[in-house]
C-alpha cells in the first residue's frame, strides 16, 4: 500500500539489525509508554568465496538496508532516525577515494590460522589482554590485521581509512566516517582504560595509525543520509549511532530481572557476562578467557564468547541440503545419510523439529554425550554434524545415533558451557547471581531455557526475543529524548514485552 507524505508516521526509528545469517529493519515507536515494534523487511546475509577467501557480500547488504528503509514508507512510517548494528571484529579498509580496497573478509575464514603463534611473539597474550581486555579468539581483528600484513600487504599500503562494517554502511548512507566504540572494542586494538586507540599494540603489530580515527561513542549523530539516499527511500532521515555491535545493543535490552543478573544474548554466538563500570584485565580474568567489550556510555560488557546457535543452526541447514557438504570418509560411514532419512520430518526441517527431537530423547533416557562447543574445530567445519560424531567418537563417548540423540549432546554441551561461565563470573566478582536474563532469537529455544536453569541452578528469564533490535532503538529515541535514561528504557521493555521465567 502507498502512503503519501501526509499520513506517514514521523515520531519513530528505524534500526537495521544484521546478524551473522540474516538481517533485518524493525521500526519501533512508544504509545502510551509502551513500545512497539513492526519488522517491516528481513534478509538471508550470505558469504561468497573470493579470492580464496569467506568474504560479506557488502554490495548485497547494502542494497537490502536501502530496500528495508524504502519499505518503511510504504508500511506508513517515515523514521526520524536510523540506526545500524552488526556482528563484531570485520572491517573494511578505503583508500584516498574512498573507493574499498580488497574484500570484506569473513571472520570465519581461516586466513588466521596461525597468527597466534606470530602475535606471540610480537607480544606476549598476557600483555595484550592486560592492555586491551579482548578475549583471545582467532578471529579478532588484530589477528586478521597480521593475516592482511602477509598476504596482501600492498592493501595495507594503499588503505587509508578503516572502518567496521556497520560504520561503513553508515558511510555509504551519509557520507561521513565514525567509528563507534562498542564495535571497535571488540578489534583487540583499544586500550581497556582509555577507551581509546592503544598506541603501544598499534606500533608493535606495526599496523598503520594513519588508519583509525578517534572513536565516536553511541547516541551520536552520523548526520542527514544523502540526498540521493532520500530520494530513493522517499524521506528525509539522518543516522544515529546506536551501540554498533550487535551484543552491545542486545546488552541494552535486558530488562535484569533479579538482580545480580547474569546477562545472555542467544543468537549465532551466546554472549554470557555481566555488565561493569571499569574493566577487569587481571591474570584470573584472562585465565578464565572473559572479555571486556564496549557498552553503551562506556561500559564494559564483561563476557565470555560461547559457540551459541551456530552450531544449531548448521545442523538444520545440512539436513536442508542448503549447505550440505560431506567427505569420503563421512559417506564411507553412511553417518550423514542416516540423519537426512529422520522419520516424522517435513521435507523443511525446522528448529521445533531440532528441539522436539532433543526432547524425545531426553524423555527417552539418552545420556547425553558432551562436546566442548568452543573448539575451534567447531567454528567452520565441512560439516557440523560429522564433527559432532568425530568429537565424540575421539573422546570416547557415546557416538550419537540418533539426530535426538545428536542435538540433546549439543543443547547438554552448551548449557554445561553456561554454567561454567556462570561460575567463573562468580569466582571472579567474589558473589553469586541470581537469575540468567536471556535475549535474541535463542529465548525462544523452550528446550535450551529448561536445561540452562537446570544445570546453572538459577531461574531463566527468556525474553524479549528482539533485544538487539530493541537495543538499537533505545539508543535512538535516548538521543532523541523520549526516556531520560537507560533505567526508563529497560523499565519500559520490560512492560512492553513477554519476558517467561524458567524456574530450575
Amino acid at each position: 500500500m502507498a502512503h503519501s507524505a501526509r499520513d506517514l508516521r514521523r515520531d519513530c526509528y528505524a534500526a537495521v539489525d544484521i546478524g551473522a545469517s540474516s538481517g533485518r529493519v524493525v521500526v519501533g515507536f512508544v504509545e502510551d509508554g509502551r513500545i512497539h515494534l513492526e519488522e517491516v523487511h528481513r534478509f538471508d546475509n550470505r558469504q561468497v568465496r573470493r579470492g580464496g577467501h569467506d568474504c560479506w557480500d557488502i554490495d548485497l547488504l547494502y542494497g537490502e538496508l536501502v530496500r528495508g528503509l524504502a519499505l518503511c514508507k510504504e508500511a506508513g512510517f517515515a523514521p526520524k532516525s536510523v540506526g545500524i548494528d552488526t556482528w563484531g571484529v570485520d572491517f573494511v579498509l578505503l583508500d584516498a577515494d574512498d573507493n574499498l580496497v580488497g574484500d570484506a573478509v569473513a571472520y570465519r575464514d581461516e586466513r588466521t590460522q596461525g597468527m597466534f603463534e606470530v602475535a606471540d611473539a610480537i607480544m606476549s597474550p598476557e600483555e595484550l589482554y592486560r592492555r586491551t581486555g579482548i578475549q583471545r579468539q582467532p578471529f579478532n581483528t588484530i589477528y586478521q590485521f597480521l593475516a592482511l600484513q602477509r598476504e596482501n600487504p600492498e592493501q595495507l599500503e594503499a588503505a587509508e581509512t578503516f572502518l567496521m562494517i556497520p560504520d561503513y554502511l553508515g558511510f555509504l548512507l551519509t557520507g561521513e566516517k565514525a567509528l563507534e566504540y562498542t564495535n571497535a572494542s571488540t578489534t583487540g586494538l583499544l586500550n581497556a582504560e582509555t577507551g581509546a586507540w592503544d598506541e603501544t599494540v598499534l606500533a608493535r603489530f606495526n599496523i598503520p595509525r594513519r588508519l583509525f580515527r578517534n572513536v565516536t561513542m553511541a547516541g551520536a549523530c552520523l548526520g542527514p543520509v544523502k540526498p540521493s539516499i532520500a530520494e530513493k527511500i522517499g524521506y528525509d532521515t539522518c543516522v544515529v549511532l546506536p551501540a554498533t555491535h550487535d551484543t552491545g545493543s542486545a546488552f541494552l535490552a535486558v530488562p535484569a530481572c533479579d538482580l545480580p543478573a547474569v546477562f545472555l544474548s542467544s543468537g549465532t554466538w551466546s554472549l554470557l557476562g555481566v555488565e561493569n563500570r571499569s574493566p577487569l584485565t587481571t591474570a584470573a580474568a584472562y585465565g578464565e578467557n572473559f572479555t571486556n567489550e564496549g557498552g553503551y556510555h562506556f561500559r564494559y560488557r564483561f563476557l565470555k564468547n560461547i559457540m551459541g546457535l551456530w552450531m544449531i543452526q548448521s545442523i538444520r541447514r545440512e539436513l536442508n541440503g542448503i549447505t550440505y557438504v560431506v567427505d569420503e570418509k563421512a559417506i564411507r560411514k553412511g553417518r550423514l545419510h542416516q540423519y537426512m532419512r529422520v522419520e516424522g520430518l517435513g521435507q523443511e526441517v525446522g528448529f521445533e523439529d531440532l528441539i522436539r527431537a532433543a526432547d524425545e530423547a531426553e524423555c527417552a533416557g539418552v545420556q547425553a554425550s558432551i562436546v566442548n562447543v568452543n573448539d575451534d574445530r567447531f567454528l567452520s567445519p565441512d560439516s557440523m554434524i560429522e564433527e559432532i560424531l568425530e568429537a565424540c567418537e575421539e573422546t570416547g563417548q557415546a557416538v550419537p545415533q540418533t539426530l535426538g540423540e545428536l542435538m540433546l549432546c549439543v543443547y547438554e554441551s552448551l548449557a554445561r558451557c553456561y554454567r561454567e561461565a556462570v561460575e567463573g563470573l562468580s569466582s571472579l566478582a567474589g558473589h553469586g547471581y541470581k537469575s540468567i536474563n536471556i535475549v535474541g532469537g535463542g529465548c525462544r529455544d523452550g528446550h535450551l531455557n529448561r536445561r540452562t536453569a537446570e544445570v546453572c541452578g538459577l531461574p531463566v528469564y527468556a525474553g524479549p526475543v528482539e533485544g538487539t533490535a530493541l537495543g538499537n532503538l533505545a539508543v535512538q529515541m535516548l538521543a532523541d529524548g523520549v526516556f531520560p535514561h537507560l533505567k526508563a528504557v529497560r523499565a519500559a521493555i520490560a512492560e512492553s514485552f513477554d519476558v517467561q521465567k524458567v524456574e530450575p
